[in-house]
Order: structure tokens, then sequence, then C-alpha cells
């Protein structure tokens, strides 16, 4: 049995149907890159991630199609993808559900599911604008970056993170630097607000802190 594992290749699609599969793919695939680019709201965007939806969905559909119904294509696929090391960090978990439906697109497109591939696109794209448009917590509309400096002595950092956390359900430390000149500290969080609370408000609670300084928002709204 093992023998035969080679000549089991019973899907072989024609230069037509390689053609439809790799552009359904790319249709689909450039659908959600959309509709990620103009529904997320955090601090991580980059544009080659949207480019990397595409690509991964169409890369996707050719591989299927290499493996076709063949089980020893499909083992030494997995062998060699076994020595390759993704070391790139996903910077936010709605990132990985994007990876996901682009490999389920491609996947689907490869073994010819077009209608399977098409409606679970327009469905899923239907789901994440819901979502968007709702700011419900899968996505990231109230999440900022803050800056800003201390310069009382040794900070007392429970004091500013209990403020941060009256008015964030997410509060992330991204960096701490120190300056010699004046002996002052700088902060860097990450924080998502609490519905119904405004960032200008957090922003005047913190100027009125003795010892803060240099307040400092960014919120990320490119291509929005």
């Amino acid at each position: 049995m093992l023998e035969n594992l080679h000549s089991v290749n019973v899907f072989a699609p024609s230069v037509a149907e390689i053609l439809v599969n790799v552009l359904v793919s790319l249709l689909c695939s450039y659908i959600i890159s959309l509709v990620y680019r103009f529904t997320y709201r955090g601090p991580g965007y980059a544009e080659s991630f949207v480019d990397s939806i595409v690509f991964l969905s169409a890369i996707t559909a050719f591989i299927i199609m290499i493996i076709g119904n063949n089980l020893a294509r499909a083992f030494s696929l997995v062998g060699a993808l076994s020595i390759i090391r993704f070391r790139t960090a996903v910077k936010d978990t709605i990132d990985i559900v994007y990876i996901f439906l682009s490999l389920g697109i491609g996947m689907a497109s490869g073994v010819g599911y077009h209608k399977l591939a098409i409606v679970g696109t327009i469905i899923m794209a239907l789901v994440f604008i819901l979502f968007a448009n709702n700011k419900l917590s899968v996505f990231m509309q109230n999440q900022y970056i803050l800056k800003f400096t201390y310069s009382n002595g040794e900070p007392n950092e429970k004091s500013f993170l209990d403020l941060l956390m009256k008015f964030c359900t997410r509060v992330e430390i991204i960096n701490i630097a120190t300056n010699e000149i004046d002996n002052s500290f700088d902060y860097s969080y990450y924080i998502r607000l609490r519905k119904h609370q405004d960032i200008n408000v957090l922003m005047h609670d913190l100027r009125e802190m003795k010892g803060i300084k240099s307040i400092n928002v960014f919120y990320d709204q490119q291509n929005s």
C-alpha cells in the first residue's frame, strides 16, 4: 500500500481550472484585505500584512493543486515546511483570524469549491463589518499609544496605573526610559479605553497628577 502512495493522484486540473482557482482565491482574499483595511483600528496596522492576506490565499491555492489527492506529496510538503521557522510576531489576535480565513479561501479555491470560497468570503466580510461598526471587542477601535514623562523623583507607578485602569480595559507597558539629565522617566503604554470613556478626560486627569507632564496620545487612523 505504501508503495502506491505516489500513484494516488486523481486530481489533475487543466490550465483553465488552474486560472479560475487562482483568480477566485485572489478575488476573495482581495475583498477580505479591503475589509481589514477599512475596519482595523489598532496601533499595529501594516500595509505589508494587507498584501500578505492576498498572496497567502493564492499561494495556498497553488499548494492545494500541487498536492491534489497525492498522499506522498502531502507528506513531502509537511516535511519541507517543518524546516521553515517563522519568527514574525503577530501584533494583534485579529490578524490570526484573517490569516486563517485567507488559508481557508485558498484551500477552497484550490480544490475547486468556488461557491464555498465566495459565499464564505461574503459572510465573513459582513460579520467583520458588523463587528467593526458596533465597536465590539474583537476590533481595537479604542486602542491608543500613551506616552508621558514623570519628573518628580522616583515614580509611584501604582498611582497612575490605578488611574489608567479606571479608564481602560487594557494597559500594557511598551517601554520605560530614563533621562539622566533631569532624572525623569518616560513611559509608553498600549491602552484600550472602556466604553463611553473619553481619552481627553483621561489626559486631563493625568495632567492633574503631580510629576506627570508631556502627555502624548497616538491613534492609528491610516487608510481609514
